[in-house]
């Protein structure tokens, strides 16, 4: 077989890290233009609760060599390169009803949660 004939495979298109909703890039703005104006938020993934992994989230000034840079909807998100493996196709939303209201995450990685909803496992 001559090196001209190895046929080399397409390469298949990788899902987004992490993509917004309409409400979470709405809730996002709003704290982006508010009490959070010229900071970031940075994602990660942290070891908490009876499943061993939970989404972290925090304030930055600016981003980390560590960081990659997620941008959704005009918005820039941050994501710790470290949780980057168990957040690829992660869709980011804010819900809010009469108990409880926050951003939540659904993630195709996920195997599982616990009975509460703090901790995931992949």
């Amino acid at each position: 077989m001559d090196v001209t004939d190895t046929v080399i495979p397409k390469k298949r298109e990788l899902p987004p890290l992490m993509t917004l909703t309409d409400a979470a890039a709405a809730r996002l703005r709003m704290l982006y233009e508010g009490g959070e104006k010229g900071k970031l938020l940075r994602i990660s993934v942290g070891t908490k609760g009876c499943s061993g992994m939970s989404y972290e989230m925090g304030w930055v000034e600016e981003p980390s060599a560590t960081d990659e840079v997620v941008r959704s909807q005009d918005l820039t998100v941050l994501v710790d390169r470290r949780a980057t493996l168990f957040l690829i196709g992660t869709v980011m939303d804010y819900r809010e009803d009469r108990l409880t209201r926050g951003f939540t995450f659904e993630n195709p990685n996920e195997k599982g949660r616990c009975g509460c909803g703090e901790s995931f496992r992949v």
